[in-house]
């Protein structure tokens, strides 16, 4: 290897080395910028939370530059936690969009300096109107500071860099604070994960947030037996046309769930030579108490148990016990933690694992 390709290769090196320490150091100063953020909180936050409460019209955010870029979001935060709200820019507040405000709403103007002049020019036209406002900038004695009913300061902050010039550290603050109030407020509203996933329909976010009842396998999607049938007479049974289940529901002479016989649980027989087990009750090898779940539980808390204790199959019941559905696996795989999952775990178009193949020999069952 030639001298200038050894050089070129450390030089490399100690320009990633470089990048890297850079990086971390902006991090850590925002990180800071943050806790300095937290521990300056005082009752003026309070003051905001009961302005927005007490307000019966919308959260109106407004700011220029970064600062309103960051209250696009904050906008879109509130709305998606139960508070009606928009953003509204300055320019084009200036030339008629004034018009939406109304006495009802509550005004939020973002500004780090507190002197950013189309801000300003807003909120003295907003209170002219009538318009109650809070302030979130760096200083309570700026220009919008002093205007405003209830002040939010962030404080003196160094934004992050080698220049210390583009808005990075105040730009994390607001964004911070501006989180803070969104979720502050919701809870205080009483804001539900139910209400949460009215308003997120779409992605995987939204799946997350159906409930089980509207997932779940149900009718003739399920398998469903007496637990005094034999494993050969279940197993003999004409099944649906649809996709079958993994499992099969046991049920009791009153139709409650008592337990769950598993494929894997038939593959274990098969696989220890127990071919004898096949003509006794399915009682007899099922797992008994199965868990289980309620229909109006999210989809969330499923996939949970399901990904926790490393099951395949989670039937759900009404509040007597009695099954009404079954999640299997496969139909929440998108779902799952990848992280918490190897290429063992995935299950195959029948709804079993490797690692469950693997462990029939092992005495370990699906829901067990």
């Amino acid at each position: 290897m030639s001298m200038a390709v050894v050089s070129a290769s450390r030089a490399a090196t100690s320009s990633q080395f470089e990048q890297l320490r850079e990086a971390r150091s902006i991090i850590k100063q925002e990180a800071e910028t943050l806790l300095e953020l937290a521990n300056r909180l005082d009752t003026d936050f309070c003051r905001a939370v009961d302005a927005i409460l007490q307000a019966s019209g919308r959260v109106v955010v407004t700011g220029v530059g970064k600062a309103g870029l960051i209250g696009q979001k904050l906008t879109a935060t509130l709305a998606s936690t139960g508070t009606r709200s928009q953003f509204l820019h300055p320019t084009e507040a200036l030339h008629g969009d004034l018009g939406c405000l109304s006495r009802d709403d509550v005004l939020l103007a973002m500004s780090n300096s507190g002197e950013t002049q189309e801000v300003c020019d807003v909120v003295a036209a907003a209170r002219s109107l009538g318009v109650p406002f809070i302030a979130i900038t760096g200083c309570e004695l700026s220009t919008l500071g002093s205007r405003a009913e209830v002040v939010l300061r962030l404080g003196t902050i160094r934004e992050a860099g080698p220049f210390g010039m583009a808005p990075t550290s105040s730009t994390t603050a607001m964004l911070a604070i501006g989180d803070a109030l969104a979720l502050v407020v919701s809870r205080a509203r009483g804001f539900t994960p139910q209400q949460f996933a009215r308003f997120h329909p779409g992605g995987s976010l939204g799946r997350r947030l159906r409930s089980v009842r509207e997932v779940m396998r149900q009718g003739t999607q399920l398998r469903l037996a007496p637990q005094s049938a034999t494993i050969r007479e279940v197993f003999s049974a004409k099944s649906s046309s649809s996709r079958r289940t993994g499992a099969v529901m046991l049920v009791d002479d009153d139709g409650g769930l008592c337990g769950l016989f598993t494929d894997s649980d038939l593959a274990r027989l098969l696989e220890q030579h127990r071919e004898g087990q096949l003509d006794r009750p399915i009682a007899e090898a099922m797992t008994q108490s199965p868990l289980t779940i309620d229909g109006d539980a999210l989809l969330q808390h499923a996939v949970d148990l399901l990904s926790s204790k490393k099951i395949s199959e989670l039937p759900v019941v009404d509040d007597d016990g009695r099954p009404i559905g079954l999640i299997d696996i496969t139909d929440v795989i998108g779902l799952m933690p990848q992280a918490q999952m190897t290429n063992d775990e995935i299950p195959n178009d029948e709804g079993m694992t490797k690692l469950e193949w693997r462990n029939v020999g092992r005495g370990q069952g699906g829901n067990e």
